[in-house]
């Protein structure tokens, strides 16, 4: 009798969760296949600035603990997170800030040699551990490197610039996908025991953003599309402080607030002179005022929807839509090289694209698009003992098709409403190293049958469906341009769905979404070329981006309060007799249409609160 043939896990995204699941599962003897678009050192995950939050010792001793952790993250999130998987979450955060201390992240310590903390949004503790202004590239290449080292041992497989087409799922189970070579354009399939989707935010639905260019979430609407459930589409986070550009936003981390960056604008509407020129007096510090407790450190929708009121009562920079963001006192105070020391990566950003030294004058910014909160639904198992979760159980992290798990922002998982800055990087490393397990046990222990015993047949059917998409595409002779009709899509949506949101002007969104999804239908190809033709990938990404557009609205409209990112002046206060539950998206292929229902919030261990965090005469 022929051996066994050897259980593998396909992982789908370099980024931060995606390695951290790989390591986890190479430690435990698991075969993995890793696809990334790009090279895994160029994921999104590079691009994330100011910190990963944690607890530690020093921390602790100042009244800190990881149960405020876990109390500030719901806070954070408006109380629509599930609070086991967040509390759980947080108390691993101590263990993950060693565990990255040990592969060599260079986390910026005090004179003492101890690991620094930085203030951040959402605390009046300093609790965020960052390496410069730089720590998701440093966190990124150490798990590169920990990935390279499982290559080199024949444990892990890389497929990098392999774009993941769809999930093969057989009777109800997840039994593999079809992935296309970005280079060849060969399309083939692959079998996995599992399958774990790491592919990160969709930012690029709003055309521009502070997210990369392959953050579509074309990944996700894949699956989606294939029936798995998508949680709080409506929920997309707006950073307070960007670079508004042609091409892009360009994120100035909240590590400038959290290290003394103040923000103002000038007292008198339409001030011209130079902002160096304009006296302190004359100076309105709108954070520092209308919430004196936390002043710069409110939270990033706090922060965002004042940024944009000051704005719209004509007291931005010149009247326009900016504000300063000001290191100059922090200057004064421990002197220029000590502010580069912490924040170098995103003061070169400023430079480089502005052309002007933000330690010399303030810098001007403006909120943009930056995370998804929303994602596909993930599951969880409550330890009752503990109230975190229930360790290696192969229900965590998985959605509700067997064997396909969601980790890193492509999941709903820990934000809520509302992402805390810095949590992010901690959510993807926690679903890797936590999930791992769960999913290893899932292949050995629940699956209900392995993927080498699938007829081939089942995956030769899914690389013909994806070929005659593919060709569909190719052949078309319509009179769409589809970059015209995505930049189209990218103005409404930031209009109608970011940081004030209106039911009418929803509803005619919606409306101009569904003629998107007819006008997709006649899109061209200006390359019908088939040797890395980014314009068949980004084409096929635009009809699901279209899909989970209206998914977004549709979750905006049905959703009559305020309530995180998620702001209505007709319902301005948070309703929770009434939407203190999670939006589910739904998918019928039938109809081509994106249906809303909701499930329950566990909120078993924190009641719900007021959240206002100390605002003045609140």
């Amino acid at each position: 009798m022929a051996a066994p043939s050897k259980k593998r896990v396909i992982v789908v995204g370099g980024g931060l969760a995606g390695l951290s699941c790989t390591i986890k599962l190479a430690e435990e003897g698991v075969d993995v296949d890793l696809f990334s678009m790009v090279p895994v050192k160029r994921s999104h995950s590079v691009c994330a600035q100011g910190g990963i939050n944690s607890c530690n010792e020093i921390a602790r001793q100042q009244g800190y603990s990881e149960w405020i952790h876990f109390d500030e993250t719901v806070l954070g999130g408006d109380f629509l997170a599930d609070q086991p998987p967040v509390l759980e979450m947080a108390n691993w955060a101590p263990k993950i800030i060693d565990l990255l201390d040990r592969m060599g992240v260079p986390f910026n310590r005090t004179p003492e040699g101890q690991r620094a903390l930085r203030l951040f949004g959402g605390s009046l503790f300093k609790r965020t551990f960052f390496a410069g202004a730089t720590t998701g590239q440093q966190l990124l290449y150490a798990l590169d490197e920990q990935t390279r080292r499982w290559e080199v041992e024949g444990k892990v497989t890389k497929y990098e610039f392999w774009e993941f087409l769809w999930p093969i799922i057989e009777n109800g189970q997840c039994v593999g996908i079809v992935a296309q070579d970005m280079r060849s354009m060969q399309i083939r399939s692959f079998r996995g025991d599992a399958v774990v989707m790491a592919t990160g935010g969709n930012g690029l639905i709003f055309g521009k953003s502070t997210m990369s260019i392959i953050c579509t979430g074309g990944a996700a609407s894949r699956c989606f599309q294939a029936g798995a459930r998508y949680g709080n589409p409506e929920m997309m986070q707006v950073h307070p402080t960007a670079i508004p550009g042609e091409d892009k936003c360009r994120l100035i981390s909240e590590s400038a607030r959290g290290e003394g960056a103040r923000v103002w604008v000038p007292r008198k509407p339409h001030d011209t002179r130079h902002p160096n020129d304009i006296p302190e007096a004359e100076r309105y510090y709108f954070l520092e005022e209308r919430y004196p407790k936390y002043g710069n450190i409110v939270t990033r929708d706090i922060a965002t929807r004042e940024i944009f009121q000051v704005c719209h009562e004509g007291l931005g920079v010149g009247g326009g839509n900016m504000v300063y963001l000001d290191l100059r006192d922090e200057v004064k105070r421990i002197g220029r090289a000590a502010i580069l020391h912490k924040l170098e990566g995103i003061l070169e950003i400023y430079e480089k694209f502005v052309g002007v030294d933000p330690l010399d004058e303030p810098m001007k910014i403006f909120p943009a698009v930056h995370y998804s909160m929303g994602g596909l639904i993930a599951s969880f198992t409550k330890d009752e003992k503990s109230g975190g979760l229930k360790f290696g159980d192969p229900h965590n992290m998985m959605t509700n098709i067997t064997g396909l798990y969601a980790m890193g922002e492509v999941s709903f998982a820990y934000h809520g409403a509302n992402r805390l800055g810095a949590n992010s990087l901690l959510s993807c490393i926690f679903d890797g190293l936590f999930g791992g397990t769960c999913v290893h046990n899932y292949i050995d222990n629940a699956a209900p049958q392995a993927a080498a015993d699938v007829k081939q047949s089942v995956y030769d059917a899914a690389v013909a469906a994806e070929t005659a998409k593919q060709d569909h595409l190719l052949k078309s002779t319509g009179n769409e341009n589809p970059y015209k009709l995505a930049a189209e899509m990218g103005q409404v949506m930031t209009s109608a769905c970011t940081v004030v949101r209106d039911n009418q002007r929803l509803e005619d969104a919606l409306n101009q979404c569904q003629q998107w999804k007819q006008r997709y239908k006649n899109v061209r190809l200006s390359d019908t070329g088939m040797w890395t033709n980014q314009n068949l990938s980004y084409t096929r990404a635009l009809g699901d981006m279209i899909k989970l557009a209206e998914a977004i609205l549709k979750g905006a409209i049905g959703r009559n309060e305020s309530r995180g990112a998620h702001y209505k002046p007709a319902f301005p206060d948070r309703d929770d007799a009434n939407f203190l539950k999670t939006t589910v998206a739904t998918y019928d292929p039938a109809t081509e249409n994106v249906n809303i229902g909701y499930q329950p919030v566990d909120t078993s261990l924190v009641p719900p609160r007021a959240r206002n965090y100390g605002k003045k005469n609140a």
